[in-house]
């Protein structure tokens, strides 16, 4: 039920989601610039208490998120810098979450594919009804045959104007959402290879999709009007 609500309420996230994610990771980099990197140790170990992170409301209720964040800065606070290593892992976690996400996919796939041989089973049954009454007049044979081809028709209709629909449009959604995460490894990696922090953030604005990616001018703006981070 959550993914077919999912389907249609369609990506969780909008450009206003995206605005925040890149104004979280400007006051994260900007505090590690100033205080250095045991300034975070705080936020990384209790998220749940951190004035960094709920200052972001959208970023914070998303656990992953915020998981995916405290565990890489985490292993930086540990003295894990090289870059390459840090992608790498990186590239395997997201790769298991898009595995898990495409299982659901799969599923709804499978219901596409499926279908139309429900409707031939369907379609079969509904003949070897009607060889049961072959004496029957052609008026009355032609009734019941046509009823034995509306299972084929179902079955078919439902495969390609319902079920593949839907698991095209979940894999859209989930692809769209991935680009979120996709952000956040982007400016970690930036920040973690020494650029300063509002590099960081145009790399990771970079890798956002163009319909929902906020221009430079807006991220400049609402990283200037935000609050200072202790």
């Amino acid at each position: 039920m959550h993914v077919i609500g999912k389907i249609f309420k369609g990506p969780a996230y909008n450009k206003q989601a995206y605005l925040e994610l890149l104004g979280m990771q400007f006051a994260m980099y900007k505090l590690v610039q100033a205080k250095g990197i045991l300034a975070l140790e705080q936020h990384v170990e209790n998220p749940k208490e951190s004035t960094l992170f709920n200052a972001f409301p959208t970023f914070a209720k998303n656990h992953h998120a915020v998981e995916f964040v405290c565990d890489y800065m985490r292993m930086v606070t540990l003295g894990s810098n090289n870059v390459h290593e840090m992608e790498a892992l990186m590239d395997e976690e997201l790769e298991t979450h898009h595995q898990e996400q495409e299982r659901m996919v799969g599923a709804l796939q499978s219901l596409a594919d499926g279908t139309p041989a429900l409707g031939i089973v369907a379609a079969v049954l509904g003949v070897i009804k009607t060889m049961g009454s072959i004496s029957e007049p052609p008026e009355v044979l032609g009734h019941m045959i046509g009823g034995a081809l509306v299972g084929t028709f179902f079955g078919v209709f439902i495969a390609y104007g319902l079920f593949g629909p839907m698991a095209q449009s979940l894999r859209g959604t989930y692809e769209s959402e991935s680009k979120y995460f996709l952000s956040l490894k982007t400016g970690l990696l930036a920040h973690i290879s020494g650029q300063v922090p509002v590099m960081a953030v145009e790399f990771a604005r970079k890798a956002l999709m163009s319909e929902v990616r906020p221009t430079f001018e807006e991220v400049d703006l609402a990283t200037q009007n935000l609050p200072a981070t202790t």
